[in-house]
């Protein structure tokens, strides 16, 4: 095995992209992962009996304003217009997501307008929070108790497990409030489902001579000085063998149905209440609407704290807890020829474009190191 092999851990988004730019430069890469399959958490599957495309793992929703990321995707699938409308069933009434001039009217029963439904949110505000640092605080900041309590709290209670008030309010950053009817849970300019689904697209950036994929393969941490260089975008403490306990995820399990004709007539439904113990129904047709599909393939997703036996989904990055984090940092920067990347890797929450643009930068980052005869940093993102 020659050192300028290139070895990664993992055949997501992560290692996908990695590999095929340090393969188009000339470099052997070597990409394991210990599944089935390739596209990790964003393996997409037809259904055998409905001919369904199925994203197994949970819906994925490709929405970006970077224009190189949208561009490179576009190289290797044909991205179809998708645009992400979210409802949502609180007290037997189905609301649009995100929180709009809709939601806001048919809430309060009223026919505002924008200006007065702004001033109308301003006035439910609580004011005496400055800068919030929880959830909660974010959101009685943002909409309110009212909106708070209806929309929020208890579907947060439940994908996370933790109560709103234990968790950073930069989760709630990603959610807007418009005060116009716009529906689209998304305000990015670039959004689309690629046309033959996400393994499709994945397997494409791996099309390449120079890349040899192997599945079902587990990594040895002894393997690491057989190459010239590693990108592990694996569980960051399972790499250290949870030297200091187990990082906190969240992880979902999915109670699949099929059903004759049309369920619930829309991708996603969010269910708000605690008295629902799922957070919602998820409908898959609807995810390529350029397809017809005469039933349906539906999934109830559950969150729960993950276990050692489980897949992990979500980061819980818990406020005043995160010292167990900075262990593993530490660990990890006294490591050589070896990079953390992705969502595992960082212990960070991550969209499928922001995943790929910090693929793309490491990749670049990695040839100008060897170009300058430099160290390869092991984080390329900030890690706090």
């Amino acid at each position: 095995m020659a050192k300028k092999d290139i070895l990664i851990v993992g055949a997501g988004f992560s290692g996908a992209v990695i590999g095929r730019i340090l393969a188009e430069k000339n470099w052997n890469v070597h990409i394991i992962d210990e599944r089935f399959h390739t596209a990790g958490n964003s393996y997409s599957e037809r259904d055998s009996v409905t001919g369904v495309m199925v994203h197994v793992y949970g819906p994925h929703i490709f929405h970006t304003d970077n224009e190189e990321v949208w561009n490179f995707v576009n190289q290797y699938t044909g991205m179809m217009p998708y645009i992400n409308r979210v409802k949502t069933t609180v007290k037997n009434q189905v609301f649009s997501l995100p929180i709009n001039l809709h939601t806001i009217n048919q809430f309060f029963q009223k026919a505002l307008s924008p200006d007065q439904a702004k001033k109308c949110i301003a006035e439910k505000s609580d004011k005496t929070i400055k800068e919030p640092k929880t959830f909660e605080e974010q959101a009685l900041k943002f909409v309110g108790k009212e909106l708070y309590e209806a929309f929020l709290k208890g579907y947060t209670l439940k994908q996370w497990g933790f109560h709103p008030s234990e968790l950073p309010a930069s989760i709630l950053k990603r959610l807007p409030v418009r005060f116009n009817y716009d529906d689209n849970y998304f305000s990015h300019k670039f959004q689309g489902m690629p046309k033959e689904g996400y393994t499709n697209l994945i397997d494409n950036i791996l099309d390449h001579s120079k890349i040899r994929v192997s599945l079902n393969t587990v990594f040895d941490k002894e393997q690491v000085i057989n190459y010239k260089h590693v990108f592990y975008s694996g569980p960051l403490d399972a790499y250290f063998d949870y030297q200091y306990g187990r990082l906190a995820y969240r992880t979902l399990d999915f109670e699949k149905f099929t059903y004759q004709g049309d369920y619930q007539g829309t991708a996603v439904m969010n269910y708000g209440e605690t008295t629902v113990p799922y957070t919602r129904i998820t409908e898959h047709k609807y995810f390529a609407p350029w397809e017809n599909h005469k039933n349906s393939v539906c999934y109830k997703e559950y969150s729960r704290l993950c276990t050692e036996k489980d897949l992990p989904y979500y980061p819980i990055r818990l406020v005043g807890k995160m010292d167990q984090l900075k262990y593993y940092i530490e660990l990890a920067e006294k490591e050589t020829n070896i990079t953390f990347v992705g969502r595992l890797g960082t212990y960070r929450y991550l969209d499928m474009d922001v995943t790929i643009a910090e693929a793309m930068n490491t990749a670049k980052i990695f040839l100008k190191s060897v170009e300058n005869n430099v160290k390869m940093p092991v984080f390329t993102v900030n890690m706090k």
